[in-house]
């Protein structure tokens, strides 16, 4: 068994693991942003900030949301648990959301994915850890239209670091890239905000554009942009038919960032060789 193999199996594994956690992010840390929030009104109000329980992404441990039982060891063993219960509480008879075992799954089937493309390198290991950031992304994003700063610019800041010895791309186009990628979807939003009076995107999109364009550079944020205007539009075109979403009700945009981020990781070099050269 040769150690890439080994690598894209342990992927695998590691990544089922951190699934399971991104779940807890996923959940959490919107929780833990809107408690921020409350604390800072509070305090420019000049009022004492209400007391609440310690919550952060440790505490308090995994429970059922249903009944607050904890739950055990083997309650928490990722996919497993979700279909041995039945995908119930064992305590209350609860349903689980079927979402747990959605992003566990995915989490380690693009883990693998990757593993596989990349190899054992530093290139290898650091787009694990960007797969797994995009993904919490991109739910948060679709549960509550939030990209919060904590992982949008821990990210850009990443791509430029590793970049510095030109690992996903020149650090010079990557520095460039960072600063175009925010500037670009920034003058959107005023051109559309001065045409329209509405905000058509969030400062948010703003920052994950400009973390994409720090890990694969300025050449990188056409393809980019394009491939997620093009998904956006057609899922937002399919909403509106199917009357899911009303025409003043907000599609997030960073899932198809997201999503056109990972198909950069992957085909980054193919696209490039295709549209570059015109």
């Amino acid at each position: 068994m040769t150690l890439d193999l080994v690598f894209a199996v342990c992927a695998g594994a590691f990544g089922l693991a951190i699934g399971s956690f991104l779940n807890v992010v996923i959940y959490r840390l919107p929780k833990m942003m809107q408690a921020e929030w409350q604390a800072q009104c509070a305090e420019l109000a000049g009022r004492a900030a209400e007391p609440s329980p310690r919550f952060n992404l440790l505490v308090p441990g995994s429970h059922c949301p249903a009944c607050k039982t904890p739950l055990r060891v083997r309650d928490n063993v990722p996919l497993v648990s979700f279909f041995a219960s039945g995908g119930k509480c064992a305590h209350c008879g609860a349903a689980i959301s079927a979402r747990y075992p959605v992003v566990e799954a995915l989490t380690a089937a693009l883990s693998v994915w990757v593993a596989s493309h990349f190899g054992f390198s530093l290139a290898g290991v650091a787009a694990l850890a960007f797969t797994f950031v995009l993904i919490a992304l991109t739910f948060i994003d679709a549960d509550t239209t939030l990209l919060p700063d904590s992982l949008t610019l821990p990210l850009l800041w990443a791509g430029l670091l590793l970049n510095i010895n030109g690992t996903f791309a020149p650090l010079p186009d990557a520095v460039i890239g960072a600063a175009a990628g925010y500037l670009i979807l920034w003058s959107i939003y005023w051109l559309f905000k001065l045409a329209t009076g509405k905000e058509g995107m969030g400062y948010g999109d703003f920052k994950l554009l400009a973390a994409l364009g720090a890990w694969f550079g300025w050449k990188m944020l056409l393809p980019i942009l394009l491939l997620s205007s093009v998904v956006g539009a057609v899922v937002g075109i399919v909403l509106l038919i199917l009357a899911r979403r009303g025409r003043d009700i907000p599609i997030p945009f960073g899932p198809y960032l997201a999503a056109a981020g990972f198909v950069v990781l992957i085909f980054g070099p193919d696209i490039a060789g295709r549209y570059l050269p015109f």
